[in-house]
């Protein structure tokens, strides 16, 4: 083997071991303004809710954040609790908004308005609770 051949097999090696070791790319996130607001909703739907309704609610619901300034995320999930104390509340859905007063604008925009006529009209909601909170470190 020649010492040219060598050297690309070190260089192709040495190159392999460094990209297999590079550390994960890490999700930059940014800090929240100091006066943001967390909007917990968590819903209960009717026992005979198909999964099709309650897309259709969480599709809605998600769409607001495009819909409505001031709302910085929107996330969702459904419970997966193993202590059972949701007392038949399963979907949660958290806005986080810039700060109180955008959370104000919120509850009484139009598309806000909309939704709630889209959930009471699809006849699968049964009942919500809603917790509102500045989060602090």
């Amino acid at each position: 083997m020649t010492m040219r051949t060598t050297l690309i097999i070190g260089l192709v090696s040495f190159a392999a071991v460094a990209c297999s070791t590079a550390p994960a790319a890490r999700t930059v996130t940014s800090p929240l303004p100091t006066a943001a607001v967390r909007h917990v909703v968590v819903f209960r739907f009717k026992p005979d809710a198909s999964p099709e309704r309650i897309r259709q609610i969480t599709q809605a619901f998600a769409a607001l954040k495009d819909q409505i300034p001031g709302v910085l995320t929107f996330e969702h999930g459904v419970n997966n609790s193993p202590e059972k104390l949701n007392q038949g509340f399963t979907h949660v859905y958290q806005l986080t908004f810039t700060d109180a007063a955008a959370r104000d604008a919120y509850l009484v925009h139009p598309a806000h308005k909309a939704f709630g006529s889209l959930l009471g009209s699809l006849g699968v909601f049964d009942a919500a609770f809603v917790v509102d909170y500045t989060p602090t470190p």
